[in-house]
């Protein structure tokens, strides 16, 4: 649902609106000690220096930042230690480059590829379904054995074919892919909304034999422009990020993102932020 992402293919994705930045008003953090996400939890970012920020902020400790992707192939710079990329082939206009960068980023150690990013969306990659389908065989499914592959991340619409209906078209075409992981996007208003929304998910992926489910974008709809009151961001963070650390069939999960206005406050943490690596 999120339509700021303007690619070019040889170079790093780049958001075509700017973030404004974040007032940020100082605010002790609620949490006394850390929770332990088992290396489930990620950063969706744009610059690499973000994934620092997030990370000299604590986002490290305990295993609390395990992984990031950039909508892109190619990483933008050098990321914390401990923190794995992961290349995602994000439409039809990176495919000239794709198949050089991505042996440079399973070389350098990325263990699972990325499918395209809502498909079902005519603002992003805008396929259907078995059109995705017949590129995912020809440029991701190469790669079985040398990475788990993931779906396409399609968007949370109940619109028919679109959001998990276009996904489940999807398993039906690709089931010769060789896919292991499941991915979603959620933009709601509510803590309820997105366990069921995932519930969802999780149950479309024990259905098509899929080892577990991501939601590689998530954020309250009050949280999708930059520089917005985070607070009630945390308050729903607060809630789910305990329940999905808790389920077994999700693996890993990327609020809406590392970017200035969103989970940083300039170079320290919004009040989102601060519940995120809590």
């Amino acid at each position: 649902m999120v339509s700021f992402k303007s690619l070019l293919t040889a170079t790093t994705l780049a958001s075509a609106v700017l973030a404004i930045p974040h007032s940020g008003n100082s605010h002790s953090h609620r949490h006394a000690s850390k929770r332990a996400s088992g290396g489930k939890r990620g950063a969706a970012y744009n610059t690499a220096d973000t994934v620092h920020t997030l990370a000299s902020n604590g986002g490290t400790s305990n295993g609390s930042i395990a992984w990031a992707y950039d909508w892109n192939m190619y990483n933008d710079g050098s990321l914390p230690g401990g923190v794995e990329y992961i290349p995602m082939l994000w439409g039809a206009k990176m495919f000239g480059s794709w198949f050089t960068a991505i042996e440079t980023a399973l070389a350098s150690g990325s263990s699972y590829i990325l499918g395209f990013n809502e498909p079902d969306s005519s603002s992003q990659a805008d396929m259907s379904a078995s059109t995705a389908a017949s590129y995912y065989k020809t440029y991701i499914t190469p790669f079985s054995g040398k990475a788990k592959l993931v779906t396409p991340a399609v968007t949370s619409s109940t619109t028919s074919g679109e959001g998990l209906s276009w996904m489940k078209s999807f398993l039906s075409d690709c089931s010769s892919c060789d896919l292991s992981v499941l991915a979603v996007h959620w933009y709601g208003d509510s803590a309820a909304e997105f366990k069921s929304f995932v519930q969802q998910a999780m149950q479309v992926a024990d259905d098509y034999n899929l080892d577990e489910t991501w939601i590689t974008e998530f954020a309250l709809t009050s949280d999708m422009s930059a520089g917005g009151d985070t607070s009630a961001g945390a308050k729903f963070l607060d809630e789910v990020i305990p329940w999905l650390d808790a389920q077994s069939g999700v693996g890993r999960y990327a609020y809406y993102m590392c970017a200035d206005g969103y989970l940083l406050s300039g170079e320290s943490l919004s009040e989102s932020g601060k519940s995120y690596v809590a």
